[in-house]
C-alpha cells in the first residue's frame, strides 16, 4: 500500500479520493472537545443545542471535522511529506452531526520545485470533506513540501528508518528453517 507520494508522483489536475470514511460518534466529538477544552455547549450539551439552536441537537466541533480530513489525506497526499508549510484556507461550510460519516477527496491544484533545494517540491492541494449524503461540510487548501525521488532514495528509499529484524535466540532469522 502506498503511503504518501514523492514530488514526480502528484499531478496538477489529479483528485485523490480517501479510503475509508469515518462515522463520527458522540465520543468521538465530547472527547476531542475535551482534550482540546472547547466546553462550548453546542458540542457537549444535548439540552441546549436542542432548546436553543436553530440545528436541534449538537453539532460536532468544526476542527474535529477538518483533523478527520487532514488525518484522511495522510496516505495519498502527505504521507511522506517534510513539512505542511501552510493551511491556506479552511472554510466549514454545512453542519456534522454525531452518526455522520465523513468521505475526503484531495485535488491538486499547482506544484513547483523548490528554488532553494533540489531534492523536493511543494504541491498545492484543496481537499473536500462531504457526508454520507454527499453534502460537502468542509473545504481547505494547503501546500506541503513532498520529497523528489532522489531525497528518498538517499534516506532508505519508501520506508526510511525501518530497522531490519535481527535474529536471537528467540527468532532464528527467516532463513533458519531451511
Amino acid at each position: 500500500m502506498q503511503f504518501g507520494r514523492s514530488y514526480e508522483e502528484f499531478e496538477v489536475g489529479a483528485t485523490y479520493k480517501h479510503w475509508p470514511g469515518k462515522t463520527v460518534t458522540e465520543f468521538d466529538d465530547h472527547m476531542f472537545c475535551l482534550l482540546t477544552m472547547n466546553h462550548h455547549p453546542l458540542h457537549l450539551d444535548s439540552n441546549y443545542a436542542e432548546e436553543t439552536t436553530q440545528f436541534g441537537k449538537n453539532v460536532v466541533v468544526g476542527n474535529y471535522v477538518y483533523s478527520i480530513l487532514l488525518g484522511m489525506s495522510v496516505p495519498d497526499i502527505s504521507g511522506k511529506a517534510i513539512a505542511n508549510l501552510e493551511i491556506e484556507s479552511l472554510r466549514h461550510v454545512a453542519p456534522t452531526f454525531h452518526g455522520d460519516t465523513l468521505y475526503g477527496e484531495t485535488r491538486v491544484l499547482d506544484k513547483w520545485e523548490s528554488t532553494s533545494k533540489d531534492d523536493r517540491g511543494v504541491v498545492h492541494v484543496e481537499t473536500i470533506g462531504y457526508n454520507q449524503d454527499g453534502k460537502v461540510v468542509c473545504i481547505f487548501r494547503r501546500k506541503v513540501m513532498v520529497p523528489k525521488d532522489n531525497y528518498l532514495e538517499q534516506r532508505g528509499g519508501e520506508q526510511p528508518g525501518r530497522p531490519v529484524p535481527q535474529p536471537d535466540k528467540n527468532w532464528p532469522g527467516p532463513d533458519a528453517g531451511e
